[in-house]
């Protein structure tokens, strides 16, 4: 889903929630969720969105309808070795209004 296939989605109310997920590195990947199922967002040529900063997305947003959006840190849980095979959920932190100023 590029940026304007998710403004036209979120325009028409279709879009649950927005979803920066922190990845190796410091970076993040953008994630719209609608019914259930996860989009990740691309840039004109198909490529994912990577952003290095949580105001870097807000900036890439502007302009976009509201909507709710969190941080995501997936769990470390199932890459370390020797953990107990415990259920661990993902961290995963509403961000308040996208715009930082």
């Amino acid at each position: 889903m590029n940026l304007h296939e998710l403004n036209t989605q979120a325009r028409a109310g279709r879009i649950d929630e927005l979803n920066l997920i922190a990845i190796e590195g410091g970076d993040y990947l953008l994630e719209a969720r609608s019914h259930g199922h996860a989009h990740a967002l691309t840039d004109a040529r198909g490529t994912r969105l990577k952003v290095h900063s949580v105001e870097q997305a807000h900036l890439l947003l502007e302009g976009l309808p509201q909507m709710p959006m969190h941080l995501v840190h997936w769990s470390v849980q199932d890459e370390m070795c020797g953990m107990a095979s415990v259920v661990e959920e993902d961290l995963k932190v509403p961000l308040s209004s996208r715009s930082a100023r």
